[in-house]
């Protein structure tokens, strides 16, 4: 079987809802990324086999097969075809599994993988509600509603089960978010964002272009008493809106070669997929199973946690990456080094390829070789990714 490489790894920097990006469609944005990997990389544009796109509301701007119409918008031929796929939170993660199966089996030797969400432009859960309001019915079948009697998806729910269930509290969740804004401040100031980062033209208030290149969710003065001060989600809860990811525009992306691409097209890689696997588990409490899934992980790949340089948790809420951490005994000086989806936003169907793009670029920053990834998605479901950098 060969080897899957990555030789790029970029993301947009996080808008907030109705911030920075929300002139930008969707299309457009992840546009962008392609034509930027295709300058980055120097790879012949026809030389591309697929493009595979994460993206969870798909409905307006986002309809239509979103990555086809990005390579329509694109600099990218139109021989190059795309798809659309959709596993929650963990979007555009799978799509580059996806991209990486295909150079695997030796059925393509470029494929861009990403994902993107404008959460402005086609708010979450905009897809169901306009369809319940045309009488369209929703997801929740006769079929799940006799398997699981009383079932109602609800991530906040989950969330505030997972921190009851893994012993965490308030506090915890409090000062877990503060640490992320922190962690994100310092690594937004000192650069440690600028080789995954493709600066977006934007307009501004006098009409002159400037460039989106910062994370905007980023309360670069936050304090430990501001994040304790906002409001409980729930009462006798211990989730707030500041323990919990920020609604986010965004796109990402990561061009995986085969080795013989490597040759023929003369790159140089950045890392190399070592490890790649999805795991389902309660529907209810939904967001615990990173744990099991990271556990089935390493137990597949012979790896340790005191094997992995790095790895990147996905901050859906608080109480996510620190029952992850508890569970497994991780370092907490390796988690999320430069903050997460708390400070940074989680743009859902690209958090998966932007994750990615941070996670890479940390660990060669750092000189270490390999690093973990996961997600929580809605259903239940987790991806991991084990990059090897180079």
């Amino acid at each position: 079987m060969q080897d899957a490489f990555i030789v790029t790894a970029t993301r947009t920097a996080g808008g907030r809802k109705n911030g920075r990006l929300k002139g930008w469609h969707p299309v457009d944005l992840l546009a962008k990324l392609l034509d930027q990997a295709v300058v980055s990389s120097g790879i012949d544009p026809a030389a591309v086999d697929d493009l595979i796109v994460g993206c969870v509301t798909l409905v307006g701007e986002q309809s239509h097969n979103v990555a086809r119409q990005a390579v329509l918008a694109s600099t990218l031929p139109h021989t190059v075809p795309g798809v659309t796929l959709d596993r929650a939170c963990g979007s555009s993660q799978q799509a580059l599994h996806f991209a990486a199966q295909a150079i695997m089996s030796g059925s393509a030797d470029v494929v861009f993988a990403g994902g993107v969400e404008s959460m402005t432009r086609a708010p979450m859960m905009s897809a169901y509600t306009l369809a319940m309001e045309k009488g369209l019915g929703g997801p929740m079948s006769p079929g799940i509603g006799r398997r699981l009697p009383g079932y109602v998806p609800n991530q906040f729910v989950g969330a505030e089960m997972m921190g009851k269930k893994y012993g965490l509290s308030k506090s915890d969740c409090d000062e877990f978010a503060y640490q992320s804004h922190r962690r994100a401040a310092s690594a937004s100031s000192n650069g440690s964002f600028k080789a995954e980062i493709v600066p977006i033209p934007i307009g501004d208030e006098n009409g002159m272009t400037i460039f989106h290149e910062v994370d905007e969710g980023i309360r670069f003065d936050a304090t430990p008493e501001s994040i304790a001060a906002v409001k409980l989600l729930q009462p006798g809860g211990m989730i707030t809106a500041a323990t919990s990811s920020q609604i986010c525009d965004g796109a990402s992306l990561c061009v995986v070669v085969s080795e013989r691409a490597l040759k023929s097209h003369g790159l140089n890689p950045l890392a190399r997929v070592h490890h790649m696997s999805v795991l389902a588990g309660d529907p209810v409490i939904m967001l615990e199973t990173p744990i099991a899934a990271t556990e089935r992980a390493l137990l597949r790949t012979g790896l340790s946690m005191h094997d992995l340089g790095l790895y990147e948790v996905n901050e859906a809420f608080a109480t996510v990456p620190l029952a992850w951490a508890r569970t497994l005994d991780a370092e907490p000086d390796k988690m999320n080094v430069h903050g997460g989806a708390i400070a940074l936003g989680h743009p859902m169907g690209a958090s998966g390829t932007k994750l990615a793009a941070t996670l890479i670029h940390g660990l060669r920053a750092r000189g270490k070789r390999f690093g973990l990834q996961t997600m929580c998605e809605a259903g239940g479901m987790a991806n991991v990714t084990i990059f090897e950098a180079l």
